[in-house]
């Protein structure tokens, strides 16, 4: 019996996004237009649940504005740059918690 050739598929591998990676996809699917404000870019995005890691687990992104400490947003970048921090610190809590260990040593 012959073996199978090679497939070949020139299409990416899945990838997962979170962070402010996943928040560009989503503001980008939202057609989100700056100068905005906190509340127009909750208003705007259908699913403001944003994975902070790979886990799965989540930030909500009105909670993640709520702690940046500005309203307003004159583009993209100092919106991501102002969260950035903001998605890093939920991340290392998530993975620091006793759960977050647990579920690192599962290996599905």
């Amino acid at each position: 019996m012959a073996a199978r050739p090679p497939q070949r598929d020139s299409s990416e591998p899945d990838q997962i996004e979170f962070g402010i990676a996943a928040l560009d996809a989503r503001l980008s699917d939202a057609g989100v237009q700056f100068p905005a404000t906190s509340d127009d870019l909750v208003a705007k995005i259908d699913d403001t649940e944003i994975p902070c890691d790979a886990s799965g687990n989540t930030l909500d992104l009105s909670e993640a504005l709520s702690q940046v400490h500005q309203e307003r947003f004159e583009n993209e970048t100092e919106l991501l740059n102002e969260l950035h921090p903001v998605f890093e610190e939920e991340r290392a809590a998530v993975g620091n918690s006793v759960f977050g260990r647990l579920r690192a040593l599962i290996p599905f």
